[in-house]
Parts: structure tokens; C-alpha cells; sequence
């Protein structure tokens, strides 16, 4: 979405409220008022009544038997941003007199989405970001929020500044300043609620979305009774359904014997593609390819690798097209395996996708000392006219994983590598790498990837699914506050 976004009036610019919560005498209950579902009759038409769907972040004190992390209740519901305090918690008060409750002193984060045939009309979009008693404000800054017409969440991160200072970071840029603990609160409007990473609580490692009109198709390195390479579908990333399997029981590559990992879906000529890493019968590692008529297939091997030698194996082959439309075939040498550098190559594919097309170039290899030994999990992604392939670096199975970038004017590189890595493990979430990047429902570009729980590496449950907002500063990729814990807007 072009240049990261900055707050109103950077240090200052707070704005007036798009609607002021009234009420207020309200305690935390079973959740307002019910869910509407019937329907007015205005001059003959039938209207839907007015609803506000209030959405609650992760640190919520959810009551008793209350399942869902939202509430749906009758009218124009509004919340000016800011958060009460008692001993340990925070609350919001809502215009309707509603009072969640939030855990700790930094966490109230509500999401308010409107429908149906509200007297206000629809709220416009934006973040209120607002500041609690122990923000220092700056000159001239009278209101203790600043409203921002695009998504601005924080990283989770209060730093000391020195002394009773702290600040912490924003995804826009902006670093509130605070005399004692960071008392911050999020008011999302109209952006489809809220998430919570991980996306996918079961271990799927090495996460591929493709988009194919409003649906978008997840496959990872997965198997079970029904086939090689469940297949799951989603229309907003966050929820996901099963949608059948890349290769149903029984039906997998001939050539292959073990080891398939890593698998991509893509739209090819006039067909779709998978493509995939297996081991050879040879006992080498190799690339396979499949076709299908649609996305979620079934799909039919080709009947041997697409890429295969008897010196080196091969993996995590990634498809990518420049904007003609003409399809190139990374991938990764597996020299690690063999105390080799790691080579990722790219190579032009026919039209068709299921063989190559002239010699193959070298992109990148692992020649900085972060890198460690490995560079593998190619992902190419198109932005302002340059490719910038995204790859993970060191070892999946500990916190060193981490993810690169580098820059290209075409397609086959040259490559220049950004420099230190844009994604590394925090407090919450380890060894997070070997990701995609697509446009989400709302047009902003996210990278889906998968990471361990930061306590449970090489354990249960797994590598999990975890999708952040991708941000662009000029030729620079971002992945702000990421790999994320807290609740931020719906993608």
C-alpha cells in the first residue's frame, strides 16, 4: 500500500471522536443486547434493522458461557477509544453501557463493524489509538487520542527510555511516550473485525496461500488418511475449511517414495499447477509438478521430477510470473544435506508449466553470517515493478529460523539482499519463516508463515499458521511487530 502510513499529525493531531460512548453505568455481562434478525418495511422494501457487531481482543475477560469472541447487538454502537482502569485490568465503557473488561492495564482493543440500516450512516474506517493517564503528551496535543484513517496496531513491546520512561513502537512509526507503564487502547471502525495469530492452531509447516478470485487456498508440508497435502480454503485468511487434498489417498507421484514437502498451488497457462519437493526413488530429493482444471485439483503428477540430479537433492520449489505473465521456477539445492552452500535457483518455465525453458540462474546463497548455513522457502512477490523474493534463513527446528528479503529489477536477478532479516523470533513465537505473500480482502499485502509457540519448539502442537501485514518504505519491505501475539484488525 505504498509508504508506511503515519499517524495524524505525527507527535499531535488528535481529532474529535466519530462517536462518543454515552451511558456508562453498565457492568461486563452476558453480552448486550441480542442478535437482530428480522426485518423493517420502509415504503414497501424491507430493510435490514440496525446492528453493530462489537469484536473483542485476545486479552478480552470473557464471561462465563460466552463462546465467540464478539457480540452482535441492536443499533449504532459506539466507544470513544479509551479505556477506565481498576487494581489490575482496564474496561471500555460503550454507548449502550456495556463494559468489557481487559486483562492488565495496556489492552483494551475493540473492533466495531456496522450493518444494515443505521440513522448515523456507515462509520469511516481508521484506528483511534488512544493514550491512558501515564501518556506525555506532546505540545500543543489536547485530546488524549489521535484518530489515523488506516490500520495502526502496536508491536506489544514497552521499552524503558530511561528513568520511569517508556515508549513502544506503532506500525505506522509513531512512538507514544509514557511516564510509567505504556497505557495504550486500539478502536478499530469498519475494517471486519479482529484476529489473533496463529490462523492455523495445527502444525503446518511451510504455509502456501494462492488467491483465485474472493477465495484463497492454503496448502502446507502435511498428510493424513485422506490423500498427500490437505488443501484448506478461506475468504478472509483467518477462518480456514478442509477442501479435499492435492493428491487423494492412493493417488500420489510414482516416482516419489517419502519426504513430500512443501507444496504450492498456482494458476499456469490456462490450467493450475502444483509443484512440491520429494524424494526420489533414486533417494534424492527432487521438485515434482502436477496439473488440475481447478485450483483445489485433483491434481495428476506429471510422472516424473521436474527437477532432479544424482548429486544434490533438491526442494521448496516456488512458482512466480512477471508481469507478462511468463512463469519462472525457484527452488532450492539441498547442499546442507551434503556440508554444501545452498544455492536458489530460478529458471523459466513453457507455457504450460511442466518443463524448462533454457539455463537456470542463480538467485542468492547464503554468504552473510545471520544466514548461517541455509537459504531455502523462496517466495517471489511483485511490488512497484521490482521482484522481491522472500526466503528463510538457518534452522527450522530452533528460534535461529528467520526470514530475508532481496530486491530485483527482473525476474532472474540479479538479487540484492536487504540486509538484516525482517522476521526473527520474539517472546511469543519461534523459528518463524517460509512464508507467502498475498493480497488480502481488505488490498494490503501479508505474509503467511508458519512458527513455533516460543515454549513449545520441536514439540506439540507444531509449526502454526500466522499471517502479519506487510509493509513497503520506498524499496524496503516491513514486517511491522511481527511475528505478532496481540489482536489486530481483520486482514
Amino acid at each position: 500500500m505504498g509508504a508506511l502510513d503515519s499517524a495524524v499529525g505525527g507527535r499531535g493531531g488528535g481529532s474529535a471522536s466519530a462517536g462518543s460512548a454515552s451511558g456508562g453505568g453498565g457492568q461486563q455481562g452476558s453480552g448486550g443486547a441480542p442478535t437482530t434478525t428480522g426485518t423493517l418495511d420502509v415504503g414497501g422494501s424491507a430493510v435490514l434493522p440496525c446492528t453493530t457487531r462489537v469484536t473483542y481482543g485476545s486479552a478480552w475477560l470473557r464471561p462465563a458461557n460466552h463462546p465467540e469472541d464478539f457480540d452482535l447487538l441492536d443499533g449504532a454502537v459506539a466507544w470513544d477509544g479509551l479505556c477506565g482502569h481498576d487494581a489490575a485490568n482496564s474496561f471500555a465503557t460503550l454507548s449502550n453501557g456495556w463494559k468489557p473488561f481487559f486483562q492488565g492495564h495496556s489492552a483494551c482493543t475493540i473492533a466495531l463493524d456496522q450493518a444494515g440500516d443505521c440513522a448515523s450512516g456507515p462509520a469511516p474506517s481508521g484506528t483511534r489509538i488512544g493514550y491512558g493517564a501515564t501518556w506525555n503528551p506532546p505540545a500543543n496535543h489536547p485530546e488524549p487520542f489521535d484518530d489515523v484513517a488506516a490500520r495502526v496496531y502496536s508491536d506489544g513491546q514497552c521499552r524503558s527510555t530511561g528513568g520511569n520512561g517508556h515508549a513502544m513502537r506503532l506500525s505506522n512509526g509513531w512512538e507514544p511516550h509514557f511516564d510509567g507503564a505504556c497505557e495504550l487502547s486500539f478502536r478499530y471502525t469498519e475494517y471486519g473485525g479482529l484476529y489473533a495469530n496463529p490462523v492455523v492452531g495445527t502444525d503446518c509447516p511451510d504455509p502456501s496461500v494462492t488467491k483465485d478470485g474472493d477465495t484463497y487456498v492454503l496448502v502446507c508440508t502435511s498428510a493424513d488418511l485422506g490423500g498427500l497435502f490437505p488443501i484448506q480454503s478461506s475468504k478472509d485468511l483467518v477462518h480456514w475449511a478442509p477442501s479435499g487434498h492435492v493428491f487423494p489417498s492412493g493417488q500420489g507421484p510414482s516416482w516419489a517414495t517419502s519426504d513430500f514437502w512443501a507444496p504450492e498451488l498456482h494458476k499456469v497457462g490456462s490450467g493450475y499447477l502444483a509443484v512440491f519437493s520429494a524424494r526420489h526413488t533414486s533417494g534424492f530429493l527432487a521438485i515434482g509438478v502436477a496439473s488440475a482444471a481447478t485450483l483445489t485439483g485433483p491434481y495428476q503428477d506429471l510422472g516424473k521430477p521436474l527437477v532432479h540430479e544424482s548429486t544434490v537433492g533438491h526442494i521448496d520449489a516456488h512458482v512466480f510470473q512477471d508481469a507478462g505473465g511468463t512463469s519462472y521456477l525457484a527452488w532450492k539445492d539441498d547442499g546442507n544435506a551434503f556440508g554444501k552452500p545452498t544455492p536458489i535457483y530460478g529458471q523459466k518455465l513453457a507455457v504450460d508449466g511442466l518443463s524448462l525453458v533454457g539455463a537456470k540462474s542463480k538467485l542468492l546463497t547464503n554468504d552473510q553470517a545471520w544466514e548461517g548455513t541455509v537459504v531455502e522457502g523462496p517466495w517471489v512477490h511483485r511490488h512497484d515493478g521490482a521482484f522481491y523474493l522472500f526466503y528463510s534463513v538457518n534452522a527450522y527446528y530452533n528460534a535461529t529460523y528467520a526470514v530475508g528479503v532481496a530486491r530485483a529489477t527482473s525476474p532472474l536477478g540479479p538479487y540484492s539482499k536487504q540486509g538484516a532479516p525482517v522476521l526473527r523470533s520474539n517472546g511469543s513465537w519461534a523459528g518463524p519463516g517460509h512464508g507467502s505473500v498475498v493480497v488480502a480482502p481488505h488490498g494490503e499485502d501479508v505474509f503467511v508463515y508458519h512458527a513455533w509457540q516460543a515454549n513449545h519448539v520441536n514439540a506439540a502442537p507444531g509449526r502454526l499458521v500466522l499471517i502479519d501485514r506487510l509493509a513497503w518504505d520506498g524499496t524496503a519491505a516491513a514486517l511491522p511487530g511481527a511475528p505478532s501475539f496481540e489482536s489486530r484488525p481483520a486482514p
